[in-house]
């Protein structure tokens, strides 16, 4: 029998509410054992959605209010029996209510076995329950509309569309092959790679958009650049809205790179505040200056900072030489002070330049609208299909190399078992991806990712 399990559900601190989450076979059983309702009333007698007002207590005392709210399977989260107790949120309450759960019958949920438990009850796919996951996580308007849009099942759907095109190509195939004499639509060549084809382009379609949809994830590694005093510190402490750097008139301030996790827009930037790039005899600095470079070849965006009151050094210019073909932004620092930098020298080096003064703000969302307008974040729709993870992107590439070898084979004109094998190899990835094959050394790695109590 399916053990009952209970967890807190919300964060452990100081709040307003607590909510202790129960849910199992013996959900009802448990909450009644330790919550008493305020009228003659019993948990088990409620149906689902239904709430009654009460008292916690353990085997000590009354401990606490409580409001027990009961959720009937099928229709509840888990897709099981669920009560939810919600308390006072301070730490004490929260742990005590558990613990009385757990000496009455309960067992400690693991991370994500609440929404496991939808995805085996079939009330989620995989898919769906990673999105969960991006729900919580979002930090901002379009990162939310796209988890929402994954967890209503956007992406399993498109999907599912895929696998069931190829899953019927492959029953027809084999049909055709073992029953040949039989009264059934011939299989030609070109309509077979033709239908090939059209889900071979569906799949590259998701995968084209994958850096997109990942960027609103999980946001985009961004690292500030460029030689010492151009103002690299100053546009950092601007876009994190408070001093994260030390700003200061001496050369080779910044020796480590400092990180904060900032929100440009509906973008998240990861940035990472790099040392000065010169050449130095200061050992010290020259490790910083490493890691700099370190920095600006892993970025995924890269934000130069020139100083617009100063002509383009020897240095800018190779640093500049260094980003071409890169995601990069030349920012034209100190707007508040006389122009003396060449900006016809930048053409060809870098797409995109900004004017900005980092010390008065001026110029700060015309450098939101470049990033956005760089890595095309305007063209993409949140409530579209888009892939959310390493895992999925690996699926889809799986069942592309294998349509693509499934097309080379009909073009070849190799024996139909040969296009079967190729579709089976197609399918299963494309089932691994919203779990409908997925192994169980899969599925735990997904839900470890998850929080207790989710």
């Amino acid at each position: 029998m399916t053990s009952t399990i209970a967890a807190i559900s919300t964060p452990l601190g100081a709040g307003g509410i607590g909510v202790i989450r129960i849910s199992g076979p013996e959900a009802v059983a448990v909450a009644e054992k330790i919550f008493s309702p305020a009228k003659n009333r019993q948990l088990a007698d409620l149906a689902g959605y239904s709430a009654l007002y009460g008292r916690l207590h353990d085997e000590e005392s009354d401990f606490d209010e409580a409001v027990a709210t009961v959720f009937r399977a099928p229709h509840s989260y888990t897709g099981e029996d669920v009560v939810e107790l919600s308390c006072h949120g301070g730490l004490y309450l929260v742990q005590r209510a558990l613990r009385a759960a757990l000496d009455h019958g309960a067992q400690l949920a693991a991370p994500g076995e609440f929404t496991r438990r939808a995805y085996l009850g079939g009330k989620l796919s995989l898919a769906q329950a990673e999105s969960v996951m991006d729900l919580i996580g979002a930090s901002g308007k379009q990162a939310a509309r796209a988890a929402l849009a994954g967890r209503d099942g956007v992406l399993s759907r498109k999907i599912d569309s895929i696998a069931d095109a190829l899953v019927d190509l492959a029953a027809h195939l084999a049909a055709w092959n073992d029953y040949p004499d039989e009264d059934m639509e011939s299989v030609e060549p070109g309509p077979l790679c033709a239908a090939l084809r059209q889900s071979l382009g569906d799949c590259r379609d998701l995968l084209d958009h994958y850096d997109a949809g990942r960027i609103l994830h999980q946001g985009v590694e961004t690292a500030i650049v460029g030689r010492p005093n151009v103002g690299k510190s100053t546009l950092m402490n601007l876009l994190a809205g408070t001093q994260k750097s030390i700003v200061t008139a001496i050369p080779g301030t910044t020796r480590d790179v400092v990180e904060e996790t900032v929100l440009a827009g509906e973008i998240l930037l990861r940035l990472a505040d790099t040392a000065g790039i010169r050449h130095t005899e200061d050992p010290v600095e020259r490790a910083g200056v490493e890691l700099a470079r370190s920095r600006l070849e892993s970025a995924q965006l890269v934000l130069a900072v020139l100083d617009r009151s100063q002509p383009l050094s020897g240095e800018d210019l190779t640093l500049l030489a260094q980003l071409k073909g890169r995601p990069a932004i030349a920012v034209l620092n100190k707007s508040d002070l006389p122009p003396r930098l060449d900006e016809e020298r930048l053409a060809g080096l870098v797409d995109r330049t900004v004017e900005i003064s980092a010390k008065t703000g001026e110029g700060a969302e015309e450098l939101t609208q470049s990033i956005a307008a760089l890595l095309h974040l305007s063209q993409i729709d949140p409530a579209a299909p888009l892939l959310a993870n390493e895992r999925q992107r690996k699926c889809l590439q799986a069942a592309a190399a294998a349509l693509e070898e499934a097309i080379r084979a009909a073009e070849a004109g190799v024996t139909l078992d040969a296009v079967t094998v190729c579709l089976d190899a197609a399918i299963d990835p494309l089932l691994e991806l919203t779990g409908k094959k997925a192994s169980e050394a899969v599925v735990d790695a997904v839900f470890a990712q998850f929080c207790v109590g989710k």
